[in-house]
């Protein structure tokens, strides 16, 4: 009998497809490829991972078997979360990598999941390399694709999955989740959510984590006194947010050396242990690119509450800790600056994503928010 709470019910306010899913698990008809579609904070990735919970675990998901806290944890050695790795696409090279990954037996489960994100930048090369094994992947494999939009996945792709539609989370649903998981209040629920792009478990994890919030205090802090900095305060200010960023990296490499000792314990000091620290890697610098895209999401949270704060709209603001300096800045600024300063965010996430160094990227953000500040008109 499987437990009235399960990794179903982590799914936000997506009944519909919880129960389409978990259908498809309990009657042993699950796809062998799934293209889950929706907007970023609707739960595809949440979903996907509780997909592989329900597959794996002996009680249809439970969420609190040690298989099921593996998998939500991020690190059962079978389910195998892949991102871009080049710049702004997924190129040949990792595209080969994953093939060569799908036809090896699974570690400890009786299947292997992939579920790879932003299925959107597949270009026309790395898609054909991945077309065979996405059409007829080993029986053992489940490839569940993630992407904001139908429309931008090539259609070679799109047409070999079987597709999964997910609606907009409200965000005052979204934050009410949080104060029921967390016991917060809705300020900082909704304060979580606009660092974390309304991306539930993200904002959830951000306020479990002490390290995350201290960044979030230096990335608002920093922005109150930004307009005073001079050149080298403001390079010393970009230096602090990405050691800020690296700071809670040191509990998931805790959490990799036990998962690294578990492998060598279960399958012996004999096997080679490269491909697990390979992922790791992966997973390091997966982490602090969400890092680095907190302070993205805290810096674009703050300017857009000082801009509906100048339009008279003050229920809307997020950043309610920090209203005083909001108000400051909200009573000289103009629409057509902020907007300036939220385009410098924008370009500094861009180009990130092409792999400019985040230093860089973040140094020429906040010199062009500074001149905004200092010539609000």
């Amino acid at each position: 009998m499987m437990a009235a709470t399960c990794v179903w019910d982590e799914i936000p306010a997506q009944t519909r497809v919880a129960g389409y899913l978990r259908r498809a698990v309990a009657s042993d008809t699950v796809s062998h490829a799934y293209l889950f579609v929706g907007p970023s904070g609707s739960g595809k990735k949440t979903a996907a991972v509780a997909l592989a919970c329900a597959v794996f675990c002996d009680d249809g998901g439970c969420g609190s078997c040690p298989t099921c806290y593996r998998v939500l944890g991020g690190h059962h050695p079978d389910v195998h979360i892949v991102r871009p790795e080049g710049a702004a696409t997924y190129v040949v090279d990792q595209v080969r990598e994953i093939i060569h990954d799908v036809n090896l037996k699974p570690v400890q489960a009786s299947h292997k999941i992939y579920i790879i994100d932003e299925a959107d930048r597949f270009n026309p090369e790395s898609a054909n390399a991945f077309l065979k094994t996405l059409e007829e992947p080993p029986d053992d494999v489940i490839i569940v694709l993630l992407t904001r939009s139908y429309e931008t996945v090539l259609p070679t792709i799109a047409s070999r999955c079987q597709v999964v539609r997910f609606r907009p989370v409200p965000p005052s649903v979204a934050a009410a989740l949080l104060v029921e998981r967390l016991g917060v209040d809705t300020a900082q629920a909704r304060a979580a959510l606009a660092a974390s792009g309304g991306v539930v478990p993200r904002a959830e994890e951000l306020l479990r984590s002490p390290g995350r919030l201290a960044a979030r205090d230096l990335v608002l802090e920093t922005l109150k006194r930004l307009s005073l900095m001079d050149g080298y305060d403001v390079l010393d200010a970009a230096r602090a947010l990405l050691g800020a960023v690296k700071g809670p990296l040191d509990e998931v490499k805790s959490v990799q050396g036990d998962e690294l000792e578990e492998y060598r314990a279960i399958l012996g000091k004999t096997v080679s242990t490269k491909p697990l620290e390979e992922r790791h890697k992966r997973e390091l610098t997966a982490r602090e690119r969400e890092g680095v895209g907190e302070i993205l999401g805290v810096t674009q949270s703050w300017l857009r509450d000082c801009l509906v704060v100048s339009q008279g709209a003050g229920v809307y603001v997020a950043n309610t800790d920090v209203a005083d300096a909001m108000d400051e800045v909200a009573g000289i600024i103009t629409p057509a600056a902020a907007l300036r300063a939220l385009e410098a965010v924008d370009t500094a996430r861009k180009r990130i994503s092409y792999n400019v160094s985040p230093q860089l990227a973040i140094e020429v953000m906040l010199f062009d928010i500074r001149e905004v500040l200092r010539c609000p008109r």
